[in-house]
């Protein structure tokens, strides 16, 4: 599977052809100036809560791309009133299938609000179960033992969690939650972006190296295969 890496925790993924788009925040990112968002394009766009660290390019390249925008009921319901005409609202527990595979809502433990101050909902992670791969992202959140409920729903190639630390989980809380998913591969996001998640990304490799796991740390802008 195709992962590119377009900073924060702003993320793409192809799946049987679909390009599907994670928590759209590019424009404001000095990080991820050189990226060129009117190149980016995307059949749905997951969005795992409201901060505007998520959903800052979220309208406009909804609106361009004609994306069909996937997430919990009180950020779909906001998404509309902005014009946007394709909407998917889900919650935590329940899943659906796609025409690319099934995805599963689960806990976030986190906050949520919009960009305009309004209610954002609970925040949710995702699991794809798909053909290709199957997948955990995390969105933001703490370390929760609800974690240790996945294995029991899919096993995983990969996971995609935050390791910045002071918003969500750092690097040890990180390689917990690897351990409770039974997963090794893992992407790390939410990190360097601003000064309250700047982390070592060496000593961070390190350490999970040390438990035994893998942590990839793509370039902004770049796609590897996972």
């Amino acid at each position: 599977m195709k992962y590119t890496c377009y900073g924060h925790s702003c993320f793409a993924v192809e799946i049987k052809g679909k390009k599907i788009l994670f928590d759209p925040f590019i424009t404001h990112n000095e990080l991820a100036a050189k990226v060129d968002i009117h190149a980016i394009t995307a059949d749905y766009i997951f969005v795992s809560h409201g901060h505007e660290d998520h959903t800052a390019d979220l309208v406009d390249l909804a609106k361009r791309t004609n994306a069909t925008v996937v997430s919990n009921y009180e950020i779909v319901t906001w998404a509309g009133k902005q014009g946007i005409e394709k909407l998917h609202p889900m919650n935590t527990g329940g899943k659906w299938k796609f025409d690319f595979g099934t995805v599963k809502c689960v806990v976030a433990q986190h906050s949520s609000s919009l960009p305009d101050g309004t209610y954002g909902g609970n925040p949710m992670g995702f699991i794809f179960m798909t053909e290709e791969a199957n997948f955990y992202y995390a969105g933001d959140t703490a370390l929760t033992v609800d974690m240790e409920l996945i294995p029991a729903i899919t096993s995983l190639d990969f996971a995609v969690l935050p390791i910045g630390d002071n918003f969500t989980m750092g690097i040890e809380d990180a390689i917990a939650a690897a351990e409770m998913i039974e997963c090794q591969k893992i992407i790390g996001v939410h990190y360097n972006t601003f000064g309250y998640v700047k982390i070592d990304t060496d000593e961070a490799k390190m350490l999970f190296i040390d438990a035994g796991l893998e942590l990839l740390l793509p370039e902004i802008g770049s796609t590897i295969e996972v």
